[in-house]
């Protein structure tokens, strides 16, 4: 019978059961030294999830031994899961901040992705530059009259704290000022309406008129509107060619000697046909 991947955000009661479970959390069972068998628990990104489920389906087919449970919580959740050893492998949508390189062994880029900006349909701005992004989503500018559309108010929407997402979008547009010490504060509007996962920013836009937010490019569809930045639309060609500036890695990492079967499935994700699933899922090979 096919395994199913297990999914879910990781609360603090689920990573202490999986710890109690697991014994030596991820690890547990993950120790083949034949490279055969084994179970990986990876965590993190609830963007980079999706495509974490999607290999996992795949490679658990063609390896019935292997168990591959996949969770999401954030990238921030990532770092916290392998520093912990509750999982094998940390899922970040965004790069690896400097203070968190002491707890990772090894960091492996399995696909780049643009961040789409996108809007209500009823929205009729269909062109944003850095700036006024940056000015939306730190309360400058509050109705859409300023930036070409009609004159009503801007619904602002965002991911939580510690979201990869977040991270990469805020980094990218100046939401997130650093100081001459390299301290960071993000400015995101306190009147923003917070939202934990990618697909929960694009419902939330999708149902509420006058309403802006940003997902990831392989979660786009017809629900929603994505503007262009800067005159680019959000592609694939133009995030490869850096046309299109609001752009990320997705970025599995270790903390430690990998077992053999978190090891294994690495080389398959960054693999020809791991890669190929990357694309089939709408995000960027690194190839």
């Amino acid at each position: 019978m096919k395994k199913k991947i297990l999914t879910g955000f990781i609360a603090a009661a689920v990573l202490v059961t999986s710890l109690g479970l697991a014994g030596c959390g991820g690890s547990s069972g993950g120790e083949s030294k034949s490279g055969e068998g084994g179970n990986v628990t990876i965590a993190g990104s609830t963007s980079v999830q999706p495509l974490s489920e999607a290999l996992a389906e795949v490679y658990m087919d063609e390896n019935p031994d292997v168990t591959i449970e996949v969770q999401g919580g954030g990238s921030g959740q990532g770092i916290k899961s392998i520093e912990e050893k509750i999982a094998d492998i940390g899922s970040l949508s965004r790069e690896v901040k400097e203070e968190e390189k002491a707890s990772i062994a090894e960091e492996f880029v399995i696909a780049k992705d643009g961040v789409a900006v996108i809007v209500n349909e009823n929205v009729k701005a269909e062109d944003l530059t850095i700036q006024q992004i940056q000015d939306i989503y730190t309360g400058k500018i509050t109705n859409w009259k300023d930036v070409g559309g009609d004159d009503k108010a801007i619904t602002v929407v965002t991911r939580e704290e510690g979201s990869g997402t977040r991270g990469a979008f805020t980094e990218i547009t100046g939401v997130l000022e650093k100081d001459d010490a390299g301290n960071e504060t993000d400015k995101t509007t306190k009147d923003a309406l917070v939202q934990p996962s990618t697909g929960a920013v694009k419902e939330t836009v999708a149902k509420t008129p006058d309403s802006i937010g940003y997902v990831s490019l392989g979660a786009l569809d017809d629900s929603v509107k994505a503007v262009k930045v800067e005159g680019i639309e959000a592609t694939v060609d133009t995030v490869l060619s850096g046309k299109y500036k609001i752009q990320r890695p997705f970025v599995y990492v270790v903390n430690g000697e990998m077992t053999d079967a978190a090891k294994a499935f690495i080389d398959f994700a960054m693999g020809a046909e791991g890669q190929k699933i990357v694309e089939e899922n709408g995000f960027i090979p690194i190839s």
